[in-house]
């Protein structure tokens, strides 16, 4: 599998991940993300031995778009300081179910998984391990029945946009965890990373990129 490259330099490598394949490897045995790119450094620089790939952030399976792995232990070390600190700006887009009155809003919820499920769901604040999810979001575009939404993560907790956007009754389109009363299977879930703009670790530049969505149904009704 070629996995379209965005960025690359000595310290970083930008990728666009497909659809419907884990980031790292899982009890499914499926190929993954990092072991297929750690692959391809290795044949494309033809380095010997075990090749060193820090995985900073992660996406759903099910989910595509841009991300960011560091090629140096140093590289990995500070982006996960910057993605500590809310200092790397992610931007998703998605396709939900229904209209959203509010045509800018920021959504608050506490979040609890169940990792023997690895379902999440929205709980009290004071719910034993409740962690407090922050999102924003914009209303592109709509037909009837469905909406285009940009968003913007302030936090990064697991599932964290399909579960607050399902909470607030506009559950991502071919979501069949979070929306299974209006999702068939075999529907792909309509979530895209977007965009990732943050300061390099060493050269300190902005790093500003993109990844456009596939042009298939839902996507492209705009």
């Amino acid at each position: 599998m070629k996995i379209p490259i965005i960025f690359e330099d000595n310290h970083l490598l930008l990728v666009e991940k497909p659809v419907n394949i884990p980031v790292q490897e899982d009890t499914s045995g499926d190929a993954d993300l990092l072991t297929l790119l750690k692959e391809d450094i290795k044949v494309r620089y033809e380095k010997p031995g075990n090749v060193y790939l820090g995985l900073v952030h992660r996406l759903d399976r099910p989910v595509g778009g841009v991300m960011v792995f560091a090629k140096t232990s140093k590289a990995a070390s500070r982006l996960s300081d910057i993605l500590r600190k809310r200092e790397l700006e992610r931007t998703y887009l998605a396709v939900v179910r229904g209209v959203p009155q509010k045509k800018k809003a920021v959504l608050e919820h506490y979040l609890f998984k169940d990792t023997k499920k690895n379902k999440v769901s929205t709980v009290r604040a004071n719910h034993a391990n409740a962690k407090k999810a922050v999102l924003e979001y914009e209303v592109i575009s709509s037909t009837e029945q469905l909406s285009l939404l940009s968003i913007r993560l302030h936090t990064g907790r697991s599932h964290q946009i399909r579960v607050q956007l399902s909470a607030t009754g506009f559950p991502l389109y071919g979501d069949q965890k979070y929306g299974q009363q209006v999702n068939r299977p075999g529907q792909q879930i309509a979530l895209w990373a977007h965009e990732l703009e943050f300061v390099h670790p060493t050269t300190k530049e902005i790093i500003e990129v993109q990844s456009q969505p596939p042009n298939e149904y839902p996507w492209n009704l705009w």
